[in-house]
């Protein structure tokens, strides 16, 4: 075992590659990647909390939260800070190891900032790892949150850039870019990754991972979310409607181990988490996901708008795999990368 610094170079050809092995070849090595980096069978649970829900300006066409789209969500205003430090003592006891955080804003602004600080100090008091999603940030507020403490903000990519403008046109794909360059220089660590089944190629699935892995550092934590289709949204619709993709691109629960799987070959040190989408997979799906390097969920039965596992039928499948909670920050052990 020799120490080694994760790449940042990575080519499309090179994750193309990857895709393209015998499933058992790929799971291999994602999870020899895995294991030369992480504590065997431990994931990290986490708890997310919407802190304001609905109308946003964004025209993102798989939200329930956009303004833009009859979701039927409502606009509500930020929450209180007690009751977001109240939650967050819930779901400690309950097993939870990081808090995220996340409101329905383009943007936040500036006014809102010490409501924002005070529910990252109040978290961070209770022991939890903090993470929030805002949209945005501004120099000063991303400053202003790694004051409080803030150990993750999330900003996804959601896909590669040559299906954004399929998904987004209010945001462009370097808007995104340069708030994870604001968070990384304020010292917070970076939470980004994007979401599967949203129309996209495999070519679109591997642009994404190529973006993530070839940012200047690669994201501490890279969430791999399956599109949860809402009626009212765009991409909801099409799914319910019954578009069929392209037989090479159908997205499955066997091409999205794939995407988890090349995942961690790419960003050896990143905790990848099992994002939305869990509620509708199999726990044979969920089960080779953990296989294939996975190592962080939501637990609790809601995450923002679309639902998520009961906590009895994850602590049945928790048992049955043999899966115990994280108990060290990642790298246990001096990251190495197993070459492509």
């Amino acid at each position: 075992m020799t120490d080694a610094i994760p790449r940042t170079d990575w080519t499309r050809a090179e994750a193309a590659a990857l895709f393209d092995l015998p499933l058992a070849d790929l799971m291999w090595r994602a999870q020899t990647v895995h294991r030369a980096n992480f504590a065997a069978n431990e994931v990290q649970f986490s708890t997310l909390l919407s802190i304001k829900t609905g109308g946003c300006p964004e025209d993102c066409g798989y939200c329930s939260q956009s303004a833009k789209w009859g979701t039927g969500v409502k606009a509500d205003k930020l929450i209180d800070v007690d009751a977001v430090v109240a939650t967050a003592r819930a779901a400690k006891a309950s097993g939870a190891q990081r808090f995220c955080m996340g409101a329905a804003w383009r943007n936040p602004r500036d006014r809102d900032v010490p409501a924002l600080v005070a529910m990252v100090e109040g978290v961070r008091a209770t022991g939890l790892e903090t993470c929030m999603t805002l949209g945005m940030l501004s120099d000063y507020q991303a400053g202003a949150l790694a004051a409080a403490g803030l150990d993750y903000y999330n900003h996804n990519l959601d896909t590669s850039p040559e299906h954004y403008g399929e998904i987004i046109t209010t945001r462009t794909y370097d808007d995104r870019l340069a708030t994870l360059a604001r968070v990384r220089d304020a010292g917070i660590n970076v939470c980004c990754g994007g979401i599967i089944g949203m129309g996209e190629s495999r070519a679109d699935r591997i642009g994404l991972l190529v973006a993530l892995a070839t940012l200047p550092a690669h994201p501490g934590s890279v969430p791999i979310n399956a599109l949860v289709p809402i009626a009212g949204t765009p991409r909801g619709d099409a799914l319910l409607a019954g578009e069929k993709p392209a037989p090479e691109d159908v997205v499955d629960g066997l091409e999205f181990v794939r995407t988890v799987a090349v995942a961690r070959v790419m960003m050896p040190r990143s905790v990848v988490r099992l994002s939305a989408g869990r509620e509708a997979m199999s726990d044979e799906t969920q089960a080779l996901c953990l296989l294939a390097g996975a190592n962080s969920l939501f637990v609790g039965s809601r995450l923002l708008t679309t639902a998520n596992p009961e906590a009895d039928r994850d602590a049945a499948l928790f048992a049955r795999l043999g899966v115990v909670p994280m108990t060290a920050p990642a790298q246990v052990v001096p990251a190495v990368v197993v070459a492509a």
